[in-house]
């Protein structure tokens, strides 16, 4: 038996954000991560690092980086203001956010990010969401800056922090049970090896992920043939800490049958593999046709930038005939594609004939493939001019389903397809909490005393679809908030 004055279950940003900030305010603080040493990082290391936060101009910017002066006069920074970023979340959800979570998550997020800063977290400027266009670089999809080394960046940068301020990371060290008196949480029951353990704390929180890698849950929760899906993060997050909150009779929250879904490479592995990096993403689909089984495309793939539609549309491919799908580009976008796409981890084909490259297309209705393309090419606008780095409206006219933004003709050879699939990221159930102390709520909406969460488990955040780069800020603004409830009530009750 360890006693402390509060535990943190998981290692992951929201984990780590709420260990540090409670050692801050004076606590002893216990990280319970499931993982060994080597695979722990819960699914932030997976994450690709962008951050989406409230910034104005480009001097908010240079308060986190740094920008030269020649970099700022010389780029189209965009803007993300606290209207922006409103808007833009509550568009993606469909205004189902809940309004007292997203006020704190928006108004908060740039003091977030200063924190970070002070935790010694490094960013840099995100290249991948900007296009050059007449010799000025122009960001876009308001997020412009990024983890210098991603998510195992932030991690690692945050483990380090960690460390410094002694804080005691026990790992092999599952979380199993709350220990629970029928009025307030005192610990948490956990097995190492087979051996049962028992950690003792006034305050507990709750920082380990939703249920994305239980093929039972995403089953129940998530609908039939979803236990198929690939995982793009981490294999430890079977939704064992929302089980143990609801056994005590946690309130939950959210959008339960809602997830985070991405293009995902066909043949990946069935788990987020640290190893292969972003090997597996395919977040250029604006610039392609997405073509089904039958031939057909399925969606805009032009309707907003990826960084609005990419947690939205994995979904989409995961519906289709097999549950895949094959991006298709002809060479005139072939030097915008990602980088990854360029990588050996990847299932493309080529040809320089349309027909040579329906043939390649496994699984495709040929015919139907043709067709598809002959009605597409000559539904585009040929009147308007190519621009990646805004919504351009070069659009198509007549056919269903448009492509509003990046259509351009299919025209001009070596033509190239990717094989894609779905990748869960992430599930959007969790549990309901107080907004200004992340304290979990029971079924009757009054705190569980002791019990606290933050990351992925806070419910009704995002519904339906996620704007990229607002969960790790999340993270960070509910595991502040989170840890700061906890220490003090831990320290009051000493």
């Amino acid at each position: 038996m360890q006693q402390t004055d509060v535990i943190v279950v998981g290692k992951g940003n929201a984990a780590l954000c709420a260990a540090l900030e409670a050692r801050a305010n004076g606590a002893r603080v216990v990280i319970l991560e499931a993982a060994p040493e080597e695979e722990s990082g819960g699914n932030s290391r997976f994450a690709g690092g962008m951050l989406r936060f409230a910034y104005n101009s480009v001097e908010d910017l240079r308060t986190l980086l740094e920008i030269t002066d020649e970099e700022a006069g010389m780029t189209d920074w965009d803007s993300n203001t606290v209207d922006e970023f409103y808007d833009d979340l509550y568009q993606v959800t469909n205004y189902r956010t809940d309004p007292q979570l997203s006020e704190r998550l928006v108004t908060q997020s740039f003091a977030a990010m200063q924190w970070l800063r002070k935790q010694g977290v490094r960013f840099v400027l995100n290249y991948r969401a900007s296009a050059v266009v007449e010799g000025r670089r122009r960001f876009f999809g308001r997020v412009p800056v990024e983890v210098s080394g991603g998510g195992p960046g932030l991690v690692q940068f945050l483990d380090q922090a960690a460390l410094k301020a002694g804080i005691d990371i026990q790992y092999d060290t599952r979380a199993v049970e709350l220990i629970y008196d029928g009025e307030k949480v005192s610990g948490v029951k956990a097995k190492r090896k087979g051996r049962l353990l028992e950690f003792h704390a006034p305050s507990v929180i709750l920082a380990c992920g939703g249920f994305e890698a239980n093929p039972e849950w995403r089953t129940k929760y998530l609908g039939p043939g979803w236990e198929l899906a690939k995982v793009r993060g981490t294999r430890f997050n079977v939704g064992e800490g929302l089980q143990m909150a609801l056994d005590i009779g946690a309130c939950p929250n959210g959008n339960w049958s809602g997830r985070h879904t991405t293009s995902w490479e066909r043949h990946a592995p069935e788990f987020g593999d640290l190893a292969l990096d972003h090997a597996c993403h395919r977040h250029s689909y604006p610039l392609s046709l997405m073509i089904n089984a039958d031939g057909k495309r399925f969606v805009d793939e032009g309707a907003e930038f990826y960084s609005y539609t990419y947690a939205k549309y994995g979904e989409q491919v995961f519906k289709q005939p097999e549950q895949f799908a094959w991006q298709v580009f002809d060479a005139k976008t072939r030097h915008l594609l990602r980088a990854e796409y360029l990588g050996k981890v990847a299932t493309r084909v080529s040809a320089d004939t349309l027909e040579a490259l329906a043939e390649k297309l496994e699984g495709v209705n040929t015919r139907g493939f043709l067709k598809t393309v002959r009605e597409y090419n000559a539904a585009v606008r040929r009147d308007l001019p190519f621009n990646p780095g805004i919504k351009d409206g070069k659009c198509t006219t007549g056919i269903e389903p448009p492509k509003s933004n990046w259509a351009n003709v299919l025209d001009t050879p070596p033509y190239e397809a990717w094989h894609v699939t779905a990748g869960i990221t992430f599930t959007f159930g969790g549990l309901r909490i107080d907004p200004d102390s992340a304290q979990v709520l029971d079924v009757s909406l009054q705190p569980i005393p002791g019990l606290y969460t933050a990351g992925e488990m806070v419910g009704g955040v995002f519904y339906f679809n996620y704007p990229l780069g607002s969960g790790l800020v999340s993270g960070t603004v509910f595991g502040r908030i989170a840890g700061r409830a906890a220490a003090t009530a831990a320290l009051t009750q000493a």
